[in-house]
């Protein structure tokens, strides 16, 4: 991840030390375990064309940068009461829709939700993810 942007204007570049231990400090509060509380989709449930390589680095992704805030599994809820659930995303938007906002810097969702900008090949990640849990798709 290129950029983060914390408030109107401000630019931080997260340090790979920093990133690494937010996720440390994320996955060691928990209380579920990762198991239990965002299990991968099975690569048999996945579409053909989708690598679940990309699927699982991208389910990393939203366990470093969105968990504190959003329901990333198949049936845990958003510990924000306003971030929507990731399994529930399809049902508001085409998910590939949301690639450019992630380019771009994505600013909707909750009102207090940090501003991301992901590189390509995390954004293609991050969507893999969210294809592969989607309710919608799931059942």
């Amino acid at each position: 991840m290129e950029t983060v942007r914390e408030g109107k204007g401000d630019m931080v570049r997260p340090d790979i030390a920093v990133v690494g231990l937010g996720f440390m400090v994320v996955t060691a509060c928990a209380q579920p375990t990762e198991e239990t509380a965002n299990p991968s989709p099975s690569s048999a449930a996945l579409p053909t064309d989708v690598d679940p390589a990309s699927v699982e680095a991208g389910r990393m992704m939203a366990e470093a940068y969105c968990a504190a805030c959003h329901s990333i599994g198949i049936d845990d809820e958003s510990p924000h009461l306003d971030a929507p659930k990731f399994r529930d995303i399809a049902k508001q938007y085409p998910v590939e829709a949301l690639a450019e906002a992630l380019a771009e810097g994505i600013v909707v969702g909750h009102p207090d939700m940090p501003e991301f900008v992901f590189e390509p090949d995390e954004i293609d990640h991050l969507l893999d993810y969210l294809i592969s849990i989607q309710s919608t798709r799931l059942g």
